[in-house]
């Protein structure tokens, strides 16, 4: 076993869940991206003959035990990306900014960049903070 498949493996078991072929292949897909992916791109990913369906319930299970999120998008698209190490079923430390290009349209996690703090209204009551820059990115900039 490799260091990133155990590590991997380490890190969907401090989760309670089991390390299978298939998940490892998701989880390790979501982290070696340096953007977010869709479904679709992360079955292109995948070896062959993965079970559609399995993909998306383990995107499911990985989503409820906070390892990856889901990323806003100005699409209908869902894409996931992997959170952070610090991260939980129960506590997302994920409040960064996103950021898609309009040239290439990924949409990147801007980790080192927290979402500003904003003051509400009275009565006003937040339950999640999404915030989406778009533009252009640095690899799409013209030189």
């Amino acid at each position: 076993m490799s260091t990133v498949d155990h590590r991997l493996s380490e890190l969907l078991t401090s989760h309670q869940l089991r390390p299978t072929p298939v998940r490892l292949a998701i989880m390790q897909a979501l982290v070696e991206s340096p953007f977010a992916l869709s479904a679709h791109e992360i079955e292109q990913l995948l070896p062959p003959p993965t079970d559609r369906i399995t993909m998306y319930r383990t995107l499911k299970y990985f989503e409820a035990q906070g390892l990856i999120h889901q990323v806003l998008d100005t699409s209908s698209i869902i894409r996931y990306a992997a959170c952070s190490i610090e991260c939980s079923a129960h506590v997302h430390f994920d409040n960064h900014v996103h950021f898609k290009c309009t040239s290439c349209q990924r949409i990147y996690c801007l980790k080192q960049v927290p979402i500003p703090s904003v003051s509400l209204p009275p009565r006003f009551e937040v339950h999640t903070r999404d915030y989406l820059l778009v533009g252009t990115c640095r690899t799409c900039q013209p030189t």
